[in-house]
């Protein structure tokens, strides 16, 4: 289906099945952390083989609701509360991506004997077909998703995984070795990963989750688990654009594939005069336009690039071109919401820091109306300070971070210069504030800039609530 399809194999094999994984299990004990999404089928797996099962979680047996009396109902041990983490005894330790390793508490009980595994570690100890995985600080989720739909659209069986949708590792044992695991994978997962997919795409690196990181050094080493274990049959595809990611191709013991919007490389995918090419040792082939590609904004074609790479050798390029053509995209990510009176709402809820927020703006060719503010990560504004200068015209903040991003953008700009800034302190006050500053031709931009957790549960909850806001305005 592509020219380089004879150099990649597209079949992986497992070391043994999820059945026989678990069968290894049943003379040991087992402690899962966090009974969230991706670990409750996990559990619910251990506890009906018989496994020797205690579920931690720092959420009370109430809060837990129908998940703790059905967990309990099966047999399962339960720790709860403030105290969740306390005297572990356990020979195999289930991390939950919210927990990270360095913790005292699971650090004592590696000491003590136990192994320390994760959900998606296992997954790629027993899946039995070819994986696809993507990190990065900004434009996973979109990478992923339109890696997927290419793969589908090309006529494979797809499962999508990792850090979006549910668990996988339960069904994995279903999957035949020709079907294609497509999976997105956060810094919090990869950190103790010992094995890479297959293909492995590292959209950029920007300082980002350092309140959970020590530092940046620790972060990028945890994003290069995706493709630092690969052997030489393995793809690595790198964004070209970004000196971090660009750094760590040398690194890629595997083939390495690169993608840019700036320069011409040697192999991977480019941009020239508003053309997307497939470059192979130099040899271009003509994909499709820019304008071609539905998505908005100069970030999302660098995610169209790095998917292309990602599948090349599998999906022809008629088949990019229709997909590329027809993908709309993920919720939250600079979701068009509506359009009333001439003005149009967009929900970037997604964009959780401040280089995905200024992707965001340079998606529009016209300054916007910007809903931003949250709980920060531990980043610096300044870089968004200036950025909002240049393409915001009116800036409503609310949030905890209110006051560092009005301090950045008060030291970026000059006498006279925009935005206009408003503070609100409730959500919804500075939405219906946006759209009262609105007037035909605007458009109003929630991204943040900042995590959603100093008032809803996640970032998929502050987007439903601004959509239903915006979807109530007369």
């Amino acid at each position: 289906m592509g020219h380089i399809g004879d150099r990649y194999d597209g079949k992986r094999g497992a070391e043994l099945t999820f059945e026989e994984y678990l069968e290894s299990l049943k003379i040991k004990r087992v402690t899962v952390i966090g009974a969230g999404i991706s670990n409750t089928p996990l559990i619910e797996a251990l506890l009906h083989r018989g496994v020797d099962t205690t579920v931690r979680d720092k959420r009370s047996f109430c809060e837990l609701g129908e998940a703790a009396i059905r967990f309990e109902g099966l047999g399962a041990k339960m720790a709860l509360g403030d105290e969740y983490l306390s005297s572990i005894n356990a020979d195999v330790l289930f991390r939950t991506p919210g927990i990270m390793p360095t913790n005292p508490a699971i650090c004592d009980a590696v000491s003590r004997g136990a192994v320390l595994t994760s959900e998606m570690e296992v997954f790629f100890d027993v899946c039995p077909c070819k994986t696809i995985g993507v990190t990065g600080s900004d434009g996973k989720t979109t990478t992923t998703s339109m890696i997927a739909k290419l793969l589908e659209n090309a006529g494979y069986c797809v499962h999508t995984g990792g850090n979006i949708g549910a668990s996988l590792l339960c069904k994995a044992d279903s999957f035949d070795c020709d079907d294609v695991a497509v999976l997105e994978l956060s810094s919090f997962q990869l950190i103790t990963m010992m094995k890479s997919p297959d293909v492995a795409v590292y959209t950029n690196l920007t300082p980002n989750h350092l309140d959970v990181h020590k530092d940046m050094e620790e972060y990028g080493k945890a994003k290069r688990n995706v493709f630092i274990h690969q052997g030489r049959s393995g793809r690595a595809v790198f964004n070209l654009d970004n000196e971090y990611t660009k750094a760590e191709a040398e690194l890629a013991r595997g083939e390495a594939l690169f993608f840019s919007r700036i320069e011409m490389t040697r192999d991977g995918v480019c941009l020239d005069n508003n053309g997307i090419y497939d470059v192979s040792g130099g040899y271009r082939e003509y994909i499709m336009d820019t304008s071609d590609v539905l998505l908005p904004g100069a970030h999302n074609l660098e995610n169209t690039m790095a998917a292309f790479a990602a599948v090349r050798g599998l999906v022809s390029n008629d088949i990019m071109k229709e997909t590329a053509r027809a993908f709309s995209g993920v919720k939250h990510r600079i979701e068009l919401v509506r359009r009333l009176r001439g003005v149009s709402y967009y929900n970037d809820s997604i964009a959780s820091s401040p280089s995905r927020t200024i992707a965001g703006l340079h998606s529009f060719g016209q300054k916007v109306i910007l809903v931003a503010g949250g709980k920060d990560k531990g980043v610096a504004f300044d870089e968004l300070g200036e950025e909002i200068v240049k393409s915001v015209k009116t800036l409503i903040l609310t949030g905890m971070s209110a006051h560092q991003i009005l301090d950045a953008v008060e030291k970026a700009r000059g006498d006279g210069d925009s935005p206009e800034i408003m503070m609100r302190d409730g959500f919804e006050d500075a939405v219906h504030t946006a759209a009262d500053a609105a007037q035909n031709g605007d458009v109003v931009l929630l991204s943040p800039a900042c995590t959603s957790f100093d008032r809803f549960r996640n970032f998929e909850e502050r987007g439903d609530v601004f959509r239903k806001i915006v979807e109530g305005l007369k």
